[in-house]
């Protein structure tokens, strides 16, 4: 007989979770204005709104913090940080943050400028958003099969070298101060990028005389994808296919609350001396001093061991499996779904969900907060709500994609719970056709609304 896949650790320390009825969560969310970030965390029962921050460290990673060094200047664990981020991503300098975007503005600060472009694939929120606070524009170049929900493609991240090409041509290369290129690509599905495209992209960029950066939440997911999906890289570990990897790119940002599975943390890391020097002001005005950026002594050390832990294969295969668990349970139950499943998330389809709500109605929304009221399960709008307005006209942004993500946090829960979640998105899509209409913004704030968005129902 062969052996049952199981996962690659055992749990030492619980945490309770209360479970609310319906009408206690009608009145919560109400009073949250339907707005699932408005909620408090103890009135969720399973909590899919991200895996940022919200993973469970491990036996190792707690002992690291103890051996913290809280120096101001210098302390050994920002040099045991630097040494990991040398070995893995090959950068000699980095300059520690406090999270992944705080790495953002300090070198957006530095690199993007009022009327620049910066093209990539599917920019997540916080890129886009210090992009065009900056009066900047974003310019989406992903591959056209990202935005087809049930169609086949291995890489639905990639990069459109036309596309791209056509952004370096239209517009002057001084006005283009980097490429972003997004691992995995959250916006489109938590889709991975292909090495075969890094090395186009990075190549096309050097041929018009610009950087590439990548936004590495998920490197490691990606590199889990290439090693087996794509040709030449299936005898290759995870910590080889990431030296590849980082090999076409000039520099990175880092939310280490993703695959480095600390709760707090992030970098930057650099290719070029002088671009870290130039950074290094921006980030000691806005984050600390050059080798504590914002964090602790004892975080940066959870975090190195965090980015060994987070690159091996066995932690990978079982964190990327329970997804695709999640998903193929919903499959059964005919739920529309993004496909392939990404490595961190499930995303629904809410256009086919609930194709009777307007799109003025904020569809993905709709069925976020439906989800709740079924079963006490808080997910996220990746949709019109997320798109924000245009930053011009100042009209709502219609994606070609409405989603609903359910992000599962590193090492928290256990296939039962994936079961409750399938059960209660089951009961959502058996009930669908009663629900007819969706939501209307009372207050919004001028950028990134999504987060303190208040609505009514209509």
């Amino acid at each position: 007989m062969e052996l049952p896949f199981a996962e690659s650790y055992k749990i030492k320390m619980v945490e309770p979770i209360r479970r609310s009825t319906r009408e206690e969560r009608e009145e919560w969310l109400k009073e949250a204005y339907y707005n699932l970030f408005n909620l408090r965390a103890e009135y969720v029962y399973i909590d899919l709104l991200t895996d940022s921050g919200t993973g469970a460290m491990s036996d190792r990673q707690w002992s690291a913090m103890m051996l913290g060094d809280e120096s101001y200047a210098g302390a050994s664990s920002y040099l045991k940080m630097k040494a990991v981020i040398k070995e893995l991503f090959g950068f000699n300098d980095f300059l520690p943050t406090h999270q992944g975007r705080a790495a953002e503005n300090v070198l957006f600060s530095l690199l993007v400028k009022n009327g620049d472009i910066v093209p990539g694939n599917s920019h997540f929120d916080t890129t886009k958003g210090h992009i065009e606070f900056r009066h900047a524009h974003a310019v989406d170049c992903t591959i056209d099969e990202a935005f087809h929900p049930t169609e086949f493609h291995p890489f639905k991240g990639n990069l459109d070298l036309n596309k791209l090409e056509n952004v370096f041509k239209k517009y002057p290369i001084e006005k283009i101060p980097f490429v972003v290129v997004t691992l995995t690509c959250n916006t489109s599905g938590g889709q991975p990028v292909s090495m075969q495209n890094l090395k186009e992209v990075y190549a096309l960029a050097k041929k018009y005389g610009t950087r590439v950066i990548f936004d590495s939440a998920r490197f490691a997911e990606n590199a889990y994808f290439i090693k087996t999906r794509e040709e030449g890289y299936q005898d290759k570990t995870i910590k080889e296919i990431v030296k590849e990897m980082y090999s076409y790119a000039d520099g990175m940002t880092m939310s280490s609350k993703k695959d480095a599975i600390v709760n707090m943390g992030g970098f930057i890391g650099f290719r070029e001396r002088k671009m870290y020097e130039e950074a290094s002001v921006y980030n000691i005005m806005f984050e600390g001093f050059v080798t504590y950026g914002g964090m602790s002594g004892r975080d940066m050390n959870a975090l190195t061991q965090g980015l060994l832990e987070g690159t091996e294969f066995d932690y990978l295969e079982t964190r990327i499996k329970q997804v695709a668990y999640l998903g193929d349970q919903l499959k059964t139950y005919g739920v529309p779904m993004l496909e392939p499943f990404g490595g961190h998330a499930i995303f629904l389809n809410a256009k086919e969900f609930l194709p009777q709500i307007p799109k003025e109605e904020y569809i993905a929304q709709k069925l976020a907060t439906e989800i709740y009221l079924e079963g006490g399960v808080r997910a996220v709008e990746i949709g019109t709500m997320l798109a924000d307005r245009d930053p011009d006209t100042r009209e709502n942004r219609y994606p070609e994609l409405e989603m609903v993500r359910l992000a599962i946090p590193r090492r928290v829960y256990t296939n039962s719970h994936m079961d409750y979640v399938a059960a209660t998105i089951a009961n959502v899509f058996e009930r669908r056709n009663e629900i007819k209409r969706g939501y209307k913004i009372l207050r919004e704030p001028p950028i990134m609304r999504h987060f303190t968005v208040e609505l009514e129902t209509l």
